[in-house]
């Protein structure tokens, strides 16, 4: 089966050529807009018209900034010009699936949100310019005349992550990663181990008869700072001391992308409030239509947290 995988160079995309390049029954032809050595890449910006010489059977639709920073224009070519642009090339190479990497965040409303569906109201607010961006990609995937399915990912860690933990580890270096404290019971949340997510794709792909969008988890709910704190005991990393309430904190994250942007500054803030409503705000997610149709998590929550701490361990901090 011939896959194009956009997206290549970044970590899911590259994830899932490294698992399932080598047999799987896949001939993968990578796309990323970073320049990489080896068979079957092309380096492309896909934020403008492109053709390549290669008709896939299906197209995984991986590239996107994921980033909780950035401005509307940067969202707005990165996340839905390029998807407008993958399927324009779809169009022409005879319609093949199309599987897009989406994010469960279209969802996301202030405060807990529990039992999340695929049925789940979204919009017209959305917490932050990526997850109005992702959505408006799903639009433009519903409406293609081919195959399709949306596949909504929920806080994905492992090895190679390029972004949960690596924002969290440079908050806590720098002194800057407190303790969230809530009215009511602990955060809990939903999390997804790399290897899961990409077993999930590969059978979003090849399973030909599914279609639709599915919200995907390991389907096993955890309160988020004792999780995140066993993961810095492993490491050997000092937790932090400092206890802020999520009220503060969010008017602190508030201040300072408010700052952040007048100023006109590169990169992100330091503080963000969707990187305080990850940690400060309960979200589950109800997946017993991937269950049914994609069937169960193929590693275990434990399984990949051990993966991934040992993956760390290997590099620099």
């Amino acid at each position: 089966m011939k896959v194009l995988v956009t997206g290549a160079s970044g970590f899911i995309g590259g994830s899932f050529v490294k698992r399932f390049e080598a047999g799987a029954g896949l001939e993968l032809h990578r796309v990323g807009r970073r320049a990489q050595a080896g068979a079957n890449y092309t380096s492309l910006d896909l934020s403008r018209p492109f053709d390549l010489p290669y008709a896939p059977d299906a197209v995984l639709h991986a590239a996107a900034r994921a980033s909780p920073w950035g401005t509307r224009g940067e969202f707005q070519r990165d996340n839905v010009e390029t998807t407008r642009n993958v399927i324009d090339f779809c169009m022409r190479r005879g319609r093949p699936r199309l599987v897009y990497l989406s994010s469960g965040s279209v969802f996301y409303r202030d405060g807990d949100q529990l039992g999340i569906t695929e049925e789940s109201p979204i919009g017209p607010r959305f917490v932050n310019r990526y997850a109005e961006s992702k959505r408006a990609g799903e639009r433009l995937v519903e409406a293609y005349p081919g195959p399709w399915m949306i596949v909504r990912t929920r806080t994905v860690f492992g090895p190679g992550d390029t972004v949960l933990f690596p924002r969290i580890f440079h908050a806590l270096r720098a002194g800057r990663l407190p303790l969230f404290v809530r009215d009511g019971p602990p955060a809990v949340g939903d999390l997804i181990y790399v290897d899961t997510l990409l077993d999930y794709l590969k059978t979003a792909v090849t399973r030909t008869g599914v279609t639709g969008s599915y919200n995907v988890t390991n389907n096993e709910p955890v309160p988020l700072q004792p999780f995140l704190l066993d993961i810095f005991e492993r490491l050997g990393l000092p937790a932090p001391r400092r206890r802020v309430s999520v009220r503060t904190a969010m008017r602190a994250a508030w201040a300072m992308e408010t700052l952040h942007a007048l100023l006109q500054r590169p990169g992100e803030p330091a503080l963000t409030r969707f990187g305080v409503s990850v940690f400060g705000w309960s979200k589950t997610f109800d997946v017993r239509k991937a269950l049914a149709d994609l069937g169960p998590p193929s590693v275990p929550l434990a399984e990949g947290v051990r993966a991934f701490v040992e993956w760390q361990r290997a590099q620099p901090f």
